[in-house]
């Protein structure tokens, strides 16, 4: 049977769309691939994001932060000193940019202004950590990135 240029061009057509729809296909359904959106109601998130910014600008014009140290037992979070440490509530948001079902948050309770994250909940690597208390009726709030 003798192939003419027509037929060639079809044929030509026919594995050059097999080629890409495959490619579709293995990357749409391979779970190493997946693309989801970075934070769990981000859209809901968004509409509070001026409130965030005021809070940080408010936390940073006052002055306050919380020192964030990598230790042999885990993370250490040292409050303000001029703060009680039992008006301090609120909440640390870690999050981890690489998979999100290591992300993870922990109720603020103290008795004296170190917070200490174990070590068994962390792996190395980049977290993004996000701590929000309140004190005396004020908000605060302090982002930051480390790598443990």
């Amino acid at each position: 049977m003798k192939i003419n240029w027509g037929t060639g061009i079809v044929i030509a057509f026919v594995l050059f769309i097999s080629f890409i729809m495959y490619f579709v296909v293995s990357s749409l359904t391979d779970e190493s691939l997946e693309h989801e959106l970075v934070t769990k109601d981000y859209y809901k998130k968004e509409l509070n994001f001026q409130k965030e910014i005021d809070t940080e600008k408010f936390t940073k014009d006052a002055g306050v932060d919380v020192a964030v140290t990598p230790t042999a037992e885990g993370l250490e979070l040292v409050f303000p000193e001029d703060q009680l440490p039992e008006d301090i509530k609120g909440k640390v948001f870690l999050y981890r940019p690489s998979n999100k079902h290591l992300d993870f948050e922990v109720a603020i309770s103290l008795s004296d202004p170190h917070l200490l994250i174990p070590k068994d909940r962390l792996l190395d690597g980049r977290w993004n950590i996000e701590i929000r208390w309140t004190c005396e009726g004020k908000s605060y709030l302090v982002k930051k990135a480390i790598n443990y």
